[in-house]
């Protein structure tokens, strides 16, 4: 975090002080995040930010309020890093929430205001939030083959209990390390309610696994601990996520990196994940019930398509065949549709089989 006060130091204190001093308009430089300013790495297999940016001066009237807000996030994150504390993204939004003396403007008027602030200081210091001491509401769980050290506390993810361990939002080497690792491989669930079933059966004792879930979208924090584990133990990591558009887009996500945080794919996105389930062909190959059938509708279809004109799908041939099927069918599928076939059918056949057909993986 040193580094990160360092940083912050160089870039309240330097440059726009510095102007201010100079008598000159004080201006910040903020990258955009935008589909147009974010580029595919073929190389490295991950979204990356162009060098497109947005400045925001004191002095224009139309800019002023952006500036005072940006300058007030950082002045927040700079006294948490001073005071060694950390903050909710929520809670750093009534740290600065307040009325400007003698007006009836407020700095924010809600959290939808100071969200994007937050991501903006992070690109503008090339520098996780989490840095920064903010961090998200934690979402997901994880348990499995491995000890780890939270904040000095050893914590062995085999004896987590029904609900495993929360994945916090700050997953950083400083307060998150792992110690001891058996587990040959990661298996990534969507929703936390197939994580469960896993979980019961206690999946990762059978198969030396780890388990997570992101509960849907993986927040940051999900992320970040995937590529960590994956980079740091060298454990492949397989994803298990439903039949449909917006299963496509989370396995893109955890494996190219998102395009709202482009600037972060090098600390997040796991290039060599694979995506092992649910497919549209496992329908027949499984014997599947037209009870888990879930029709598509305009928005589906709309999102497959411009799913499959990203340019880290497009030229994909498996991908453009397995998204073509499902809109052939006319139907997606979740993960638990595969309960229609036994409560742990799931567990007990279905992943058992997937990883066991390398071949039919997508990529």
């Amino acid at each position: 975090m040193t580094c990160g006060l360092f940083i912050m130091k160089v870039w309240v204190t330097g440059k726009v002080m510095k102007s201010a001093d100079k008598k000159r308009d004080p201006e910040i430089s903020i990258p955009m995040r935008t589909l147009s300013n974010a580029n595919y790495n073929k190389k490295k297999r991950i979204i990356e930010m162009g060098d497109k940016a947005a400045t925001r001066n004191f002095f224009d009237l139309n800019k002023s309020k952006n500036f005072m807000q940006t300058m007030l996030i950082a002045s927040a994150c700079k006294k948490l890093i001073d005071e060694e504390k950390t903050s909710s993204i929520r809670g750093l939004y009534y740290l600065t929430k307040h009325s400007i003396k003698g007006t009836n403007e407020k700095t924010f008027n809600d959290q939808k205001e100071s969200d994007p602030i937050i991501e903006d200081v992070e690109v503008a210091l090339e520098a996780l939030r989490e840095q920064l001491h903010v961090f998200a509401d934690s979402r997901g769980s994880i348990a499995g083959n491995l000890t780890i050290t939270s904040r000095g506390d050893e914590i062995d993810l085999r004896r987590m209990g029904a609900g495993g361990m929360s994945i916090p939002g700050i997953v950083e080497p400083d307060v998150f390390t792992f110690k001891k690792c058996d587990a040959k491989f990661i298996l990534h669930v969507e929703k936390g309610t197939v994580w469960a079933r896993f979980n019961e059966d206690r999946f990762w004792e059978k198969h030396n696994c780890i388990l997570t879930h992101g509960s849907g979208q993986p927040p940051r924090g999900v992320r970040r601990l995937l590529h960590r584990m994956h980079n740091e133990l060298n454990l492949p990591l397989y994803c298990l996520l439903d039949n449909d558009p917006w299963g496509y887009y989370i396995y893109s996500v955890i494996k190219q990196g998102s395009i709202n945080l482009a600037f972060e794919s090098k600390r997040m996105a796991v290039p060599d994940a694979k995506f092992i389930g649910v497919r549209s062909k496992d329908f027949e190959e499984f014997g599947l019930s037209d009870d888990v059938k879930i029709a598509i509708d305009n928005k589906d279809i709309k999102r497959a398509k411009q799913i499959l004109a990203y340019p880290w799908f497009k030229g994909k041939k498996d991908w453009e065949k397995e998204i073509a099927a499902m809109l052939q069918h006319g139907f997606k599928m979740e993960v638990e549709a595969l309960l229609t076939n036994g409560i742990s059918f799931v567990t007990e056949e279905f992943v058992p089989q997937k990883l066991k057909q390398r071949n039919k993986w997508l990529d």
